[in-house]
């Protein structure tokens, strides 16, 4: 699944075309019905007035006509002159969305800040919803961790194919290196040293170390005894064997000793040792200097062997694969590791509620920040637009609602005529 297909705006954009095509279609139906209507009224009072003399009875129908056409011909003045001049004639008061063009983008922007992007209206409406445990049951899904995976490895292949060697040396050369010759390599090592000292979380490591002498001793005396009859010539060799075989079990018993005494003194010296390099690697002049130097080499080292392409292909092959095999393998190990994540959250309250508060931080701060921002972008985005177009646009949007206003104009203007054409009979008798 991909986020992302070629030709996706195009869609899109195929799809506003074929909509805005049916709503002007819609509005053509309805001004012609409307203007139908219209005509039909003119033609009714025009019968009314020629036949009337005959028949006195056409008085009503002609009072329905001329009302029905006053009522149609005010509301066709007032939807045309809300988009347009009506037949031309520049009135006043007429063509009031493009007159008004700049008056509406600014009131659009203060009335999205004043009761869209108020902070307690925006924070108050998401504290409404358990915003992460939605994000994390939606994320557990496999198909939709999968389709954040894809789009990751996707967005990930083309960045990476359109890297070369020179973006990259370019990237160290300028933004890496740099960083690598202020760092002070000795204080780092130092701190490193503390951290795994801190609460004896070495201690682990020196029992492996000593278990590991341990075994090269007993595996390596056969050597020990060879160089040490080369050492001493002069004595015989079942006493050389006799010295070594004591010295090598000597040396395993006072590993065993070690081992087994967190207080031995061999032990505490070790520790010592290890605080006081901590110590010099974190203030000593020498220290700091060699550090230096160090890193100095392992720089020159770097680009001289250059490493540049050897790194980039490294990178390519551990996160999209061998050339040909695309990346499976990086997007199975990233959707599972979003839906585990998504399904650890799911199950676990506080992790939500921490989320939770978070989010409505963030979103606080954000509105607080950008909201007049936003609402001064929208304003120059409206004011920017063509004043004809967005008149269409709106009348496209709205106007066969204005051709009903036509349409019932027309009608409740004739029942209204024929009203007061009753009204007027009874006053008359």
């Amino acid at each position: 699944m991909r986020f992302f297909a070629d030709g996706g705006a195009g869609a899109r954009t195929a799809s506003a075309s074929v909509r805005d095509l049916r709503k002007i279609k819609g509005l053509q139906r309805m001004r012609v019905t409307a203007t139908c209507l219209l005509a039909l009224m003119i033609a009714l009072l025009l019968v009314c007035v020629v036949w009337q003399p005959g028949y006195a009875w056409l008085a009503w129908p002609r009072a329905f006509a001329e009302a029905g056409t006053a009522g149609a011909i005010a509301d066709w003045y007032a939807v045309v002159a809300l988009f347009r001049h009506p037949v031309g004639l520049r009135m006043p008061h007429t063509a009031i969305i493009p007159r008004n063009q700049q008056r509406i983008a600014e009131n659009l922007g203060r009335f999205i800040e004043e009761n869209f992007l108020a902070p307690e209206l925006v924070v108050g409406r998401l504290r409404e919803h358990n915003t992460a445990q939605a994000l994390a049951r939606w994320l557990a899904e496999r198909k939709n961790s999968e389709a954040i995976a894809d789009a990751v490895a996707d967005s990930l292949a083309v960045l990476l194919d359109g890297i070369g060697e020179k973006d990259v040396e370019w990237l160290l050369d300028r933004l890496v290196i740099p960083q690598l010759r202020t760092l002070d390599i000795s204080h780092v090592a130092g701190d490193a040293l503390k951290v795994l000292t801190e609460g004896d979380r070495h201690q682990p490591l020196l029992d492996h170390g000593l278990a590991a002498l341990e075994r090269w001793l007993t595996a390596n005396v056969e050597m020990i005894k060879a160089r040490f009859s080369e050492a001493s010539r002069y004595t015989p060799a079942p006493l050389d064997a006799y010295i070594v075989r004591k010295f090598v079990e000597g040396i395993i018993a006072l590993l065993h000793e070690v081992a087994a005494s967190p207080d031995h003194a061999l032990r505490l010296q070790f520790d010592e040792a290890l605080q006081e390099l901590i110590v010099k690697l974190q203030t000593s002049p020498v220290h700091r200097r060699f550090g230096k130097l160090l890193m100095r080499d392992c720089i020159r080292h770097f680009r001289r062997g250059n490493y540049c392409r050897v790194l980039l292909d490294h990178v390519r092959t551990r996160l999209l694969g061998e050339p040909g095999q695309g990346q499976t393998a990086m997007r199975d190990v990233l959707a599972s590791l979003l839906a585990s994540l998504g399904e650890r959250v799911s199950r676990e309250a506080a992790i939500q509620n921490k989320l939770n508060a978070w989010w409505l931080a963030l979103a606080h701060e954000l509105v607080v920040r950008y909201g007049r921002q936003l609402s001064a972008l929208i304003t120059e985005v409206v004011k920017s637009w063509d004043a004809e177009e967005v008149s269409r646009k709106i009348e496209a949007e709205m106007g066969r609602d204005l051709q009903f206003v036509r349409i019932n104009g027309t009608l409740v203007g004739g029942m209204v005529g024929l009203l007061l054409h009753a009204l007027a009979l009874a006053v008359a008798r």
